[in-house]
């Protein structure tokens, strides 16, 4: 293994008051691995499992509902491909790729299913625990945002309840003059910023009337794109070649 996993890591006290009482499940299958992100993790206050293969690795998520997984992609009686597509099929618990491909193909398989971040071996395991709570937060603003069913992804907070959109722009507030599925895509992007939703994924969601035109999200997504631009913002949402759309760049 590289040196940078004998790389040292020092916790600060407000790291550690802020991972208090989380599960994190490191479905890894080699040993050695997995001993060092265990020993990082306990180091900065976050209880462990460990799964060392695909199928313990749902087995423990079902059971023991950890708060975020580490999940590797090569893995024995099932891969992390496998693994995490039957996770999104139950839930929506934080998942953090670790991969020994370092190609862009392979980082945009794990967002499309809907991976929350990856990262790529060598790493260095100070690295990993900063990820981790990173996704934590992200995910711990989520919840919160869901409870109060208001999205605030800047310069956008979009008001589940009333259907209403509004862009942040020099401290003026500017009200989105959407369509009902205009509206809904910018809200199923903006839940998740950093993931690629297929066009089929966006037609099941966003146009559930029985529309089954993929081309139909485009011409969609091309009307939206023109009504944020007319207000400055350009760019929103990303077309992915060949996959779909995510909602910035730079979320």
């Amino acid at each position: 293994m590289s040196g940078n996993l004998a790389s040292s890591g020092k916790a600060t006290d407000a790291d550690n008051s802020n991972s208090l009482n989380v599960l994190i499940l490191v479905a890894e299958d080699e040993p050695e691995i997995a001993d060092i992100l265990i020993a990082y993790l306990d180091r900065n206050g976050m209880r462990s499992v460990h799964a060392p293969n695909g199928a313990k690795a749902l087995e423990m998520h079902l059971t023991l509902k950890p708060d975020l997984i580490l999940l590797d992609i090569q893995m024995p009686l099932l891969d992390g491909w496998q693994v995490l597509s039957e996770i999104r099929h139950r839930g929506n618990t934080p998942v953090i790729m670790l991969t020994a491909m370092d190609q862009d193909i392979d980082k945009l398989t794990g967002l499309r299913i809907g991976a929350d971040d990856y990262v790529v071996k060598p790493f260095n395991p100070a690295e990993v625990v900063a990820r981790v709570q990173a996704v934590l937060r992200r995910a711990q603003m989520r919840g919160e945002q869901e409870q109060r069913r208001i999205l605030r992804v800047a310069p956008f907070i979009i008001d589940l309840d009333s259907h209403e959109a509004v862009v942040e722009i020099n401290d003026m507030q500017h009200t989105l003059a959407l369509t009902l599925t205009e509206f809904r895509l910018l809200a199923q992007l903006a839940r998740s910023p950093r993931r690629v939703f297929s066009r089929t994924e966006l037609l099941a969601t966003c146009l559930p009337e029985g529309d089954t035109l993929e081309r139909t999200v485009d011409s969609h997504v091309s009307k939206l794109r023109k009504k944020l631009e007319d207000l400055g913002i350009v760019g929103v949402p990303v077309s992915t070649r060949g996959v779909g759309y995510r909602f910035h760049d730079h979320i």
